[in-house]
């Protein structure tokens, strides 16, 4: 396997990954459509997410456990599918029910996607897993700031029927994915792995207490990633007057700034430890976000940008910590993480929905400005990278 190779494999992941996230976050985008169409309240809105991200958090962890001992390279075109029949539904669907088994298809393609799609990445990197874990993220990232931004532009004028068109981009993906599968199969036949660095050995109890750590601090980016990604555009239109196009450009600001903090976040984990990188990101941005709530609007712009950038830049470091914590298990660890990401922005979205439907969008983003304290827990992570990677 060529690095030039490698870097082509890296890039059509990561274009994968940027056009499952973008169906993805079409789905939040247009909820205030939804909302007035189907007369929704705070609370269904919430369990729309929570359908949505249930499917993919309960069912990642299984499919990567499964694909660590049978991997499958061509389950990345089939799981692509699922998302293409949920947004026909969605296009068409007469009922909130329908609505909940729409978005709950387009979870399941993103459950089947993401556990192998991390492991190629792992594969072609070379050595360099944080940056390839940031290159493969952060096309997840452009394609879910690119979801509102398309939305506002297409849905919102042509109407719910509009969402079928995005059926075009599953087609796309899928296709690249044959190819992508194709190398995948020839690696394994080839007997490849992936380049390994030299760690330093964990206690199995550490281990566990390590990574409970790393589902806390998912827990506390995810839901509150949660609360800006469902609310931010209500939370801007009712505190601030805006328009639902101006709001709906204001997300796709927030979710470009995280895209910029994921590609970043990696590489700088290589360089000086990712638990350095955990740190900062988790912690760091506990400041900003006490400052939102009373925030004006220019200053609600700029510290949602500043927020996006510095939380995003953890989760390559998380997943790339918990894949070196637990080696040889790199689909149940991504399945895991990925999922668990899913799980908890779908369950933050509903708890939150019920939260507003109570007091107010304001209160969701008071108390959410708490959340990153759980950073705190950094901590207790063992220091299981060489001595030249912390320095």
């Amino acid at each position: 396997m060529t690095q030039g190779t490698a870097l082509g494999i890296l890039a059509a992941i990561s274009v994968c990954h940027g056009l499952n996230d973008l169906m993805q976050s079409v789905l939040p985008a247009v909820y205030p459509i939804l909302k007035d169409a189907y007369r929704l309240d705070f609370g269904q809105i919430g369990m729309i997410t929570f359908a949505n991200q249930v499917t993919a958090s309960l069912l990642q962890p299984v499919i990567g456990t499964f694909t660590d001992a049978r991997p499958k390279p061509y389950s990345l075109p089939a799981g692509m599918a699922f998302t293409l029949f949920g947004l026909l539904l969605l296009s068409v669907a007469p009922s909130y029910t329908a609505i909940l088994i729409a978005v709950a298809l387009v979870g399941i393609g993103s459950s089947v996607f993401h556990p192998e799609s991390s492991r190629v990445a792992r594969l072609a990197s070379g050595g360099r897993h944080g940056f390839a874990q940031s290159l493969f993220q952060v096309g997840g990232n452009f394609g879910s700031s690119a979801g509102p931004l398309l939305a506002a532009f297409i849905v919102l004028p042509y109407g719910q029927r509009s969402i079928a068109w995005f059926a075009g981009t599953a087609l796309l993906a899928m296709v690249i994915l044959v190819r992508v599968g194709s190398w995948y199969r020839h690696h394994l036949l080839t007997g490849g792995k992936a380049a390994r660095a030299s760690l330093r050995p964990v206690l199995p109890t550490r281990v566990w207490i390590a990574l409970g750590v790393l589902v806390l601090l998912v827990f506390s980016k995810n839901v509150y990633l949660a609360s800006l990604t469902s609310y931010y555009t209500f939370y801007l239109i009712e505190k601030f007057q805006l328009s639902v196009q101006s709001a709906q450009l204001h997300l796709f600001m927030l979710l470009a700034a995280a895209a910029v903090g994921t590609f970043i976040g990696g590489p700088i984990g290589d360089r000086v430890g990712r638990k350095f990188v955990i740190w900062f990101s988790v912690l760091g941005v506990l400041p900003f976000t006490l400052l939102l709530p009373y925030a004006n609007l220019f200053w609600t712009e700029v510290l949602t940008v500043v927020i996006g950038v510095i939380f995003a830049s953890a989760f390559p470091a998380i997943v790339v910590f918990a894949q070196e914590l637990v080696p040889g298990r790199v689909g149940a660890v991504s399945g895991l993480f990925f999922g668990f990401a899913f799980g908890f922005g779908g369950l933050g979205a509903a708890m939150l929905g019920q939260l507003a439907d109570a007091t107010s969008i304001d209160t969701v983003f008071t108390v959410c400005s708490f959340l990153p304290a759980i950073g705190l827990l950094t901590w207790f992570l063992p220091n299981i990278e060489p001595r030249h990677a912390r320095h």
